[in-house]
């Protein structure tokens, strides 16, 4: 399950994420001569597919929301400033172990 965790995370924050994501959930980019109006949109959708990774791997609905709530703070956090790109994947997965620890 430990495996599934990190490959379903890998999948989601890497090529189901891609470049219109990445970019348009920090609320701090100006793209096309605007800012990013819908930041917190795309920031919450994107995590509510890790989330859902999680649930469907782990098959518990609590890690799953839970999946998505550390995950919006954390990449939040990541788009402010305050995480750097290590810390930022350093916590994600602490949070797979967590997950299949806990299973």
């Amino acid at each position: 399950m430990l495996i599934q965790l990190i490959v379903g995370h890998i999948l989601c924050d890497f090529p189901l994420q891609g470049d219109f994501v990445s970019k348009w959930k920090n609320r701090h980019v100006v793209l096309e001569g605007k800012q990013t109006e819908i930041w917190w949109l795309i920031l919450t959708y994107h995590a509510i597919i890790h989330g859902y990774m999680v649930f469907l791997i782990t098959t518990n609905p609590y890690f799953g929301c839970a999946e998505c709530i550390i995950h919006w703070l954390t990449d939040f956090t990541k788009c402010e400033g305050k995480l750097t790109f290590n810390q930022d994947q350093f916590i994600h997965l602490a949070c797979k172990l967590l997950w299949f620890l806990l299973s």
